[in-house]
């Protein structure tokens, strides 16, 4: 069975790697026994100090922090845990970067799909895995705005050089309404900053113009010391640059006839809040493993997959409309109470514990995942 997969970011990856070991052709376009892997190119971030306006600075053990998300945590770059999923199968799979879907027609007896580059080919299924502004779901359930709901603030990821972080330690400033966090992975040159912040609305900007996302920054981070003017300072310089307002996909089904969708292009539940890679990963593993269950029966794989991810999705929304309010704090008090929940939990280890089931943080460790032959 011949299965295009639009993406190559996480969930599209990693769902062509189970598709091949279950015996599908995958092909990848984009414009596990990976465990050793993924924990040899982890940031290795040992420490993190949170910076308030007027007030002493608060250290935590990374490993603490973690403690409190999940029972087994690995904290990776996205971009080279797409590369580690990528390679696992590149020799087996059909990878075609450069060109995207221009086009599917689920009319004939096969899926016609053309592309901005490359000759028409036809499928028997198309998987969307082209995350949070999927073409695969624009052309084939409708507009994203049918869908996307604005949970409240923006965040942004840039590359910076490295010399304005430590290796192995974060430093987030935190002020009512943003936050800002610069780190340097142990085995990289350069650093990363993450700068993040609320709005009550949607503010005006157009998702390609990094002008203008780059102005909103400034703007909204302007008055804020303690190294974030240096953060700022490299926005016009910066090699790699990501902006984005932190919104939920909520669609009733992610399937149409012969075209389904995974991860962010599905069920994102909200950029930098909502542990979509996590969802992202256990998305492509079910998804791949329902169509082995079912021998590529597709009326019957996506329905059973549906069933499998909607309370997990379910769940991650919830997550993540609370995480909004906690990770970017929305008044002084709240700046404050942040501060001292960060002391507690370095500090007691029940309080660990009971901060992890109060604020439902074991969603994405509780998952439970089927098992599939093969």
């Amino acid at each position: 069975m011949r299965i295009l997969v639009s993406g190559a970011g996480i969930a599209g990856p990693v769902l062509a790697y189970w598709l091949d070991r279950y015996g599908f052709r995958p092909t990848v376009v984009e414009r596990m026994g990976l465990l050793g892997l993924v924990r040899a190119r982890s940031t290795g971030t040992e420490r993190m100090t949170l910076l308030r306006d007027g007030a002493r600075p608060v250290h935590i053990e990374v490993d603490r922090v973690l403690g409190v998300a999940a029972d087994r945590q690995v904290e990776i770059l996205r971009d080279e845990l797409s590369e580690i999923c990528h390679d696992a199968a590149r020799d087996r799979v059909e990878y075609l970067f450069g060109d995207s879907i221009a086009s599917v027609d689920d009319r004939g007896p096969e899926l016609a799909v053309t592309f901005e580059r490359g000759a028409p080919r036809a499928f028997d299924l198309v998987i969307g895995a082209d995350g949070l502004h999927s073409r695969v779901r624009r052309l084939v359930f409708g507009d994203e705005r049918r869908f996307a709901h604005y949970i409240g603030g923006y965040t942004s990821v840039l590359t910076v050089p490295g010399g304005l972080a430590v290796p192995g330690r974060m430093t987030t400033v935190a002020a009512p309404g943003r936050i800002a966090a610069v780190y340097r992975p142990r085995h990289l040159d350069e650093a990363r900053a993450v700068l993040m912040f609320r709005s009550p609305r949607r503010l005006d900007y157009h998702r390609r113009d990094t002008g203008r996302q780059k102005e909103l920054l400034r703007e909204h981070f302007a008055g804020i010391g303690a190294g974030v003017p240096r953060l700022l300072a490299e926005l016009d310089r910066t090699p790699a640059f990501y902006f984005d307002e932190i919104t939920q996909l909520r669609m009733d089904g992610w399937s149409r006839g012969r075209v389904s969708l995974v991860g962010d292009a599905g069920y994102c539940p909200g950029p930098a809040v909502g542990a979509s890679t996590s969802m992202a990963v256990v998305g492509a593993y079910v998804l791949a493993g329902e169509l082995a269950a079912a021998g590529g029966d597709h009326t019957a794989a996506f329905g059973a997959y549906e069933r499998a991810m909607a309370d997990y999705v379910r769940r991650g929304r919830a997550f993540a409309v609370r995480m909004v309010e906690q990770v970017i704090p929305g008044s002084p008090a709240r700046v404050w109470a942040g501060a001292q929940a960060m002391r507690l939990l370095g500090l007691l280890p029940a309080a660990r514990a009971l901060t992890r089931r109060g604020n439902g943080m074991d969603v994405h460790d509780d998952v439970a995942v089927p098992s599939y032959p093969g």
